[in-house]
């Protein structure tokens, strides 16, 4: 049997939504064939994102990587094989699947989980109504959005001329 401490993370490409069921059935793999000491963690890394959907913010969790589970196994002929005919896997990520690469020191440090991420439901160009604060019911287009700031920069009509307003993801809908 293979040691532990060879053990490095590699991989795999999963069918789109297929990352829980794939991980689900490489742990119960795992568990079947006692393969504790080859296969060591399986991992659909996830991270919390503030959602802002017609001005509600709501935290919820998301996939990081869509399509991808992590492993941190030994590599050898046998254990390939188990992961690689787990129903919903695709394939390993490198250059040969036969021969798959795996993550380094610096690929996996990057992977840290970033708590700060906004998905919103508007982009620039929209149209979009202020629902709360001094610009409320004002109609206006998106013309910037900045993360970091929570924010979007609108171009409204005032006394006849264009001009730039800052107002926060939350007071803003997007007009369908």
């Amino acid at each position: 049997m293979s040691e532990a401490n060879e053990a490095k993370w590699y991989v795999v490409h999963t069918y789109s939504g297929y990352e829980n069921k794939v991980k689900a059935n490489i742990e119960k793999t795992i568990e079947s064939m006692n393969i504790q000491d080859q296969i060591l963690e399986v991992s659909v890394p996830m991270q919390e994102v503030i959602e802002v959907k017609n001005g509600v913010k709501k935290r919820v969790q998301k996939k990081m990587f869509p399509g991808y589970v992590l492993l941190h196994m030994v590599m050898n002929d046998d254990v390939w094989y188990v992961v690689r005919n787990t129903r919903g896997v695709t394939g390993f990520v490198g250059p040969d699947s036969k021969q798959p690469v795996p993550l380094s020191e610096t690929e996996m440090r990057s992977m840290g989980i970033k708590g700060n991420d906004v998905v919103v439901d508007f982009e620039i160009g929209d149209s979009v109504t202020v629902i709360s604060g001094v610009w409320e019911n004002t109609t206006g287009i998106i013309k910037q959005i900045n993360p970091n700031k929570q924010s979007v920069t609108i171009s409204v009509d005032m006394f006849g001329r264009e001009t730039p307003v800052e107002i926060a993801f939350g007071d803003v809908r997007v007009n369908r």
